[in-house]
């Protein structure tokens, strides 16, 4: 069978599809026919031998994929399902197991599904249980056109929050908006923007995917109590530093998130938070927003992509 795999960790250009041995499922596991896979940044860091996780190459990547049950316990054949792992999703058979295989609402397509293990749960982890983000605070999220961003802003509203997006570009602004944002914001003076949207009193709560220098004024747009939540640092531009006397002076605090490490550790945690999140898929809040979709041989393209933030959206791979 065909696979996406990393042979050397020099980068996207070197990521190639070749031919691996089928999986055979052995107890407790399922056999998945893979229709789509997510592109993710986990595999733009794999592929460059950069991500926390190091398989010894050679490797298949592929976080998010979704498809159809072959065989295997828990699951009927046919039924339709999304998945989600450190890597390995993007082969033409993948296997999966309870812990981390969702079966899909009726109305959800395959790719729209790849947008939603990684992406949607890790917005629900870090907006639910470590934002704690009530109904009617006001969630501002950076990146907010990217894959993790338009999930943020989804999960964020039916959480009952209000949302502000943070974007680079008009065109970015836009696909914020059409996904569900309240209000969208250049990320140029984007400070002074929410100062004046929230009347001087800024947001309860920032998500931040981009790190980097808008960091700083991140905190200096959370309101009494506020909350910033790292989650990543796409913007490349290294890791930021805290002072932490602003932290005091404002009862503002930095809380780090890291979604897989803590809910693949938790047996049924993934099944949990599933489950809170399919009322807020069938009453079409999250509806996860498409970018562009590759072929199985351009899997490398759109990491080179992802890593060139030329994406809008979650970017998709058809297997078959």
């Amino acid at each position: 069978m065909r696979a996406v795999q990393v042979l050397t960790t020099t980068g996207p250009s070197d990521v190639v599809v070749t031919d691996v041995p089928e999986p055979t499922p052995g107890p407790g596991q399922v056999l998945v026919e893979v229709h789509t896979v997510g592109v993710s940044f986990p595999d733009l860091l794999l592929s460059k031998g950069e991500y926390q996780l190091k398989p010894e190459p050679p490797f298949t990547l592929g976080v998010d994929f979704a498809g159809v049950v072959v065989s295997g316990d828990g699951f009927a054949p046919g039924q339709r399902v999304a998945g989600v792992g450190p890597y390995g999703g993007a082969a033409e058979l993948v296997l999966g197991s309870a812990e981390n295989l969702f079966a899909l609402p009726d109305a959800v397509s395959f790719d729209e599904a790849v947008a939603l293990p990684m992406n949607y749960l890790t917005a629900l982890f870090a907006l639910d249980e470590r934002g704690g983000v009530r109904e009617g605070e006001t969630v501002l999220v950076h990146g907010a056109a990217g894959g993790v961003g338009t999930a943020s802003i989804q999960v964020a509203k039916g959480l009952g929050a209000r949302t502000i997006a943070v974007v680079s570009t008009e065109e970015k602004r836009a696909f914020a908006l059409a996904a569900g944002a309240d209000e969208a914001v250049l990320s140029d003076g984007f400070k002074d923007a929410v100062r004046e949207l929230t009347g001087g009193q800024g947001v309860d709560v920032v998500l931040d995917v981009v790190g980097g220098s808008l960091f700083t004024d991140s905190l200096r747009s959370l309101a009494p109590q506020g909350r910033v939540l790292v989650v990543g640092f796409a913007a490349g531009e290294g890791i930021p530093e805290v002072k932490v006397n602003r932290l005091l002076l404002n009862n503002v605090d930095v809380r780090g998130v890291g979604w897989g490490a803590y809910a693949f550790a938790r047996p049924g945690y993934l099944a949990q938070q599933w489950a809170q999140l399919v009322p807020m898929i069938e009453a079409g809040t999250v509806k996860p927003p498409i970018g562009k979709v590759y072929a199985i041989d351009e899997l490398g393209q759109a990491l080179a992509d992802m890593d060139a933030r030329a994406t809008l959206g979650k970017s998709v791979v058809r297997i078959r």
